[in-house]
């Protein structure tokens, strides 16, 4: 983070801005709309500056820069079009340990102006930077867009309540809930309506007939890694939560998501490594839920799709806990998805079979003559530890050796790879292969040579053979 995000009160304090052209009359624009005491410096005063020297909204101290000017202000801003005048105006900044920027040039910026999106007293601010200020205002844009301008009111009207809703109710979650429901409830659309006296009944309402609830606990699918998949229920889930369980797939972006102040707890397992038993994973379940915390299990992937989601749910019915489900991107779609693999092809499989590798290869229930029938594919989860029983069942059962595959390791993710090759290549592809690591066994995997979209070209293109390029070109 290279500028932490700050909102500073400048009600009454001086604020000192060099230039009185089109850019420094926005900057005074902003200034007064937050309280500011602003004086000029400039040699002339644009139109929009001159009217609001006529209107006495601003002070014209002098027409050169002095560095002495910043003695006794608050901040400093330099907007001329004079490179040497906006040099010296930092420097002496600088000097005097004064807030500065420099408008349009962000080496000479102690703090910079964000592009804003104003429901006073709600205000959301959205910078790059510096670095791609266009970007930045293109977001602010459609944040206007989905903000409604009755926000501001909202929030006007919940500060007048904050008190009184402190005193009904002691608990910090519980009053987070009660917001949340207020929020989320008929209050906002009665602001919204200009209803305000209906408004604040229902605000009055709300908060008589609000019990204590006890805890509960969702179930979320944060998909293969890329934190664009995340579903909006689910951003929602963890932005709610007062307490995340978390399993070693999720990715550190989406885990930025969860709500600052919440509860944070690695329930993981990885093969080979210190993991949490499943017993414990699901004692927690039960417990905190029975705190009264809003509780997420956070899994990657899909909850119900080799995630033990039903195990968990299982144990939250015995404990009579409340629950719900939110689904996930399952890695199969995800990660093929990313690597240009089609999971059917009316050309090259009718069907996909999603299988788990932690299984013993030989265990009761996979049908390995069914599963090494062509026109179809198979995707292999956690199939990396028992690649060569999986590629070696295959071959004994019919599937030719000569059959596509793809080994797609730490899919959908910036460091995505993607190794092709063939079934008789399957145990050395997985050996290579960063985790996790999805396999994709069929004649679709070789699509992956004309179709690849995501991240750099893959690692492992350079083992294809020719009758695999031969098939991806048909």
């Amino acid at each position: 983070m290279d500028y932490l995000p700050l909102f500073a009160d400048l009600h009454h304090r001086p604020v000192l801005v060099v230039g009185a052209g089109e850019v420094a009359a926005r900057k005074v624009s902003l200034l007064l709309d937050a309280g500011a005491e602003v004086a000029v410096v400039a040699q002339r005063l644009g139109k929009e500056i001159a009217q609001r020297l006529d209107e006495g909204q601003i002070r014209w101290l002098a027409v050169e820069f002095e560095a002495e000017q910043l003695d006794d202000v608050f901040l400093v801003i330099a907007a001329t079009d004079d490179a040497l005048l906006n040099a010296r105006v930092f420097q002496a900044a600088n000097q005097r340990r004064r807030l500065v920027n420099v408008v349009d040039d962000p080496n000479r910026c102690s703090f910079i102006f964000p592009s804003i999106i104003d429901r006073s007293p709600l205000v959301v601010a959205v910078s790059s930077g510096g670095k791609a200020p266009v970007l930045a205002r293109l977001l602010r844009e459609k944040l206007e867009a989905l903000l409604p301008e009755s926000l501001g009111l909202c929030a006007d009207i919940a500060g007048r309540w904050r008190d009184r809703v402190k005193k009904r109710l002691s608990s910090v979650s519980e009053r987070r809930r009660f917001w949340e429901r207020l929020f989320n409830g008929r209050f906002t659309s009665l602001v919204e309506a200009h209803r305000l006296e209906e408004a604040e009944a229902e605000l009055a309402d709300t908060l008589a007939g609000h019990v204590s609830s006890g805890g509960e606990v969702t179930l979320v699918g944060a998909g293969p890694g890329d934190a664009g998949l995340l579903t909006l229920n689910g951003l929602r889930a963890i932005q709610q939560a007062d307490v995340v369980l978390y399993d070693s797939l999720v990715t550190e972006d989406i885990l930025n998501l969860i709500r600052r102040d919440a509860e944070r707890i690695s329930v993981g397992k990885r093969a080979g490594a210190h993991s949490v038993a499943q017993e414990e994973t699901n004692r927690l379940l039960v417990e905190l839920a029975k705190k009264g915390k809003r509780v997420v299990r956070l899994k990657g992937g899909d909850p119900f799709i080799f995630g033990r989601g039903g195990e968990e749910l299982e144990t939250l019915v015995e404990a009579g806990i409340p629950y719900r489900v939110v689904p996930g991107v399952t890695a199969a779609a995800g990660a093929a998805a990313y690597a240009g693999i089609p999971l059917t092809h009316r050309e090259h499989a009718q069907s996909v079979t999603l299988i788990t590798g932690h299984a013993q290869a030989g265990a009761q229930g996979l049908d390995w003559g069914q599963l090494a029938q062509g026109k179809q594919t198979l995707a292999v989860y956690m199939g990396t530890l028992k690649a060569g029983d999986i590629q070696k069942r295959l071959i004994e059962n019919g599937r030719e050796p000569s059959t596509p595959v793809a080994v797609i390791g730490r899919g959908t993710r910036a460091d995505q790879q993607v190794l092709s090759g063939s079934l008789g290549d399957l145990e050395m592809l997985a050996k290579r292969a960063p985790t996790p690591a999805l396999l994709v066994i069929g004649e679709v995997a070789a699509l992956h040579a004309k179709l690849g979209w995501f991240g750099e070209r893959s690692a492992g293109e350079d083992i294809q053979r020719p009758a695999l390029a031969a098939v991806g070109s048909k």
